[in-house]
């Protein structure tokens, strides 16, 4: 695949590498030439110096021939800009927008520009990293929105399904028992030691972890 970065700084250029490096062909568009020091030795593709979301220069870049364009530059509304015309100009369909602003990135989303919002996204995984109170969580979504949690099964829920231990924001994904994981299916029974992995919206989280410490419903039999 032909990937076009919008943006040479520490996102930009590890982007650039990584997929020089995978065996994919990437240019990368910064403004600033010596920008492109980042890129280090080992980059094979191209280097152009420009705006992001003039037409020459991402045609230069070779939008035409592109899969998938990255606009990670410092600014929300330079990325918006560059994904827009990326998407409406040129027809690239994976397009991600990197955004400060995560209001801004939830209205993007909901227009079909897949964005990263950095600030509420690194600001989540920090705080559950000093905050040990907090629940564990293995995954978090770019928009900080929904997560995976692991969650040891607690005894008084063996012998149920897992469908029992579901919500309409949580659903279990998959269970590792005796060391191997599995996806279960509706008639998955629940049984000691069982850890499962929950896909759940961050702010029913809280919600599910309640219901599994309450006695069983008897749902799931």
């Amino acid at each position: 695949m032909h990937v076009v970065i919008v943006g040479c700084g520490r996102v930009g250029s590890t982007l650039g590498r990584e997929l020089t490096a995978a065996g994919h062909t990437a240019a990368v568009i910064d403004r600033k030439p010596e920008a492109f020091s980042r890129l280090g030795e080992s980059f094979t593709g191209q280097k152009i110096t420009g705006i992001g979301f003039d037409r020459d220069v991402l045609i230069e870049a070779g939008i035409e021939r592109a899969g998938a364009l990255a606009s990670v530059t410092n600014g929300d509304n330079s990325n918006i800009l560059i994904a827009r015309v990326a998407r409406e100009e040129f027809g690239i369909q994976r397009v991600v927008a990197r955004i400060y602003d995560p209001k801004r990135a939830e209205i993007y989303e909901r227009l079909g520009i897949a964005t990263v919002a950095t600030v509420k996204w690194t600001s989540e995984r920090i705080l559950r990293r000093i905050l040990p109170e907090l629940p564990a969580v293995e995954w978090t979504d770019p928009s900080a929105s929904v997560v995976l949690v692991e969650r040891e099964m607690p005894k008084h829920l063996i012998g149920q399904r897992v469908t029992t231990i579901e919500t309409a924001s949580a659903r279990v994904v998959a269970v590792r028992r005796l060391g191997s994981a599995m996806i279960p299916n509706a008639d998955t029974i629940i049984q000691e030691g069982d850890v499962v992995y929950v896909a759940s919206e961050i702010a029913s989280l809280s919600q599910f972890d309640a219901s599994l410490a309450s006695a069983p419903n008897g749902k799931g039999h």
